[in-house]
């Protein structure tokens, strides 16, 4: 018979902090993970299918990835696809009690949701939107794709990084 146990989560200087976290792979949720270390109830927001593509990144242990734990260790989860509007509803009902909301897509993902802080912040006033991209939201770079620290492939270009 499998039993469950539960820690009693640690307090912390965010404690009583609701995180809605929209981030994926590495730097986003590396950030809310902090958070979360530092008392933030964080609920990460998953697409339907495989979820956060680290889920499928090994090494794992049984059937889960050590990487995906270690990202997001002490976060509770919710499948949502953004796109659906019973979905769409949940999620909006979320923002409305967050106190952070954190996402790193592509610029304009979440202007093509209706998700940007402007329409958000009109239902939750208070809300911290704390939004990541590997080239800034505008700029000459801002649709390059970000994945790691590589930056060979930008040599053409005359930047400083």
């Amino acid at each position: 018979m499998m039993t469950e146990t539960t820690a009693a989560k640690a307090k912390g200087p965010f404690d009583g902090l609701l995180v809605i976290d929209l981030t994926h792979v590495l730097n986003g949720p590396f950030g809310t993970t902090i958070l979360t270390d530092l008392g933030a109830r964080t609920i990460k927001v998953e697409p339907p299918g495989h979820g956060d593509d680290t889920r499928t990144y090994g090494p794992y242990v049984g059937d889960q990835s050590l990487y995906f734990s270690f990202v997001n260790r002490g976060k509770e989860s919710i499948v949502l696809n953004l796109k659906d509007e019973g979905d769409r509803a949940i999620f909006l009902e979320m923002v409305r009690k967050a106190d952070v909301l954190a996402e790193n897509f592509r610029p304009g993902v979440m202007d093509r949701l209706g998700f940007n802080y402007e329409e958000l912040a009109k239902i939750n006033p208070r809300l911290i939107y704390a939004s990541s991209s590997g080239f800034g939201q505008t700029g000459p770079l801002a649709h390059y794709p970000a994945y790691d620290a590589d930056f060979s492939h930008l040599r053409q270009f005359r930047v400083i990084l």
